[in-house]
């Protein structure tokens, strides 16, 4: 099963913690972006939770910086140094989770049936996330 959700992809932020009077909680910030995520896959997501081991292989295309092109008539030129990895922020592992997290209990049983995947940051001028998901035997 192949998935291409367009945007720029989103990690996962770190949990807050509060207290309110003597009382303490957390809380996740990053529901309201999972909701909207899980609502663009939807409509691929199997009739029933997926069961079985699973690879799951996402890549994550993000927008190229200004630097990456030539200035005035080569403003929309690709510099010949402008790299293909993404190498700053968001960490790969924010990104991975936010999407394990999103497509839980939908897509699959549990994330603890996920015992492969390839990951990658790369640039693309089409910002999107693209997962591939398979059994394994």
């Amino acid at each position: 099963m192949k998935l291409k959700i367009l945007g720029v992809p989103k990690p996962q932020p770190r949990h807050r913690h509060f207290q309110r009077g003597k009382f303490k909680g957390t809380y996740d910030p990053a529901k309201g972006d999972k909701q909207s995520f899980l609502y663009l896959v939807l409509e691929q997501a199997p009739s029933a939770p997926l069961d079985e081991p699973l690879r799951v292989d996402i890549d994550f295309f993000f927008p190229r910086p200004k630097g990456h092109y030539g200035t005035g008539k080569n403003s929309g030129v690709l510099k010949a140094t402008a790299p293909t990895n993404h190498i700053s922020r968001p960490d790969i592992d924010n990104l991975r989770k936010f999407v394990m997290d999103a497509m839980n209990k939908v897509f699959w049983r549990d994330d603890s049936i996920i015992c492969e995947g390839h990951t990658r940051k790369i640039y693309s001028d089409m910002p999107r996330t693209e997962i591939e998901i398979s059994t394994l035997k």
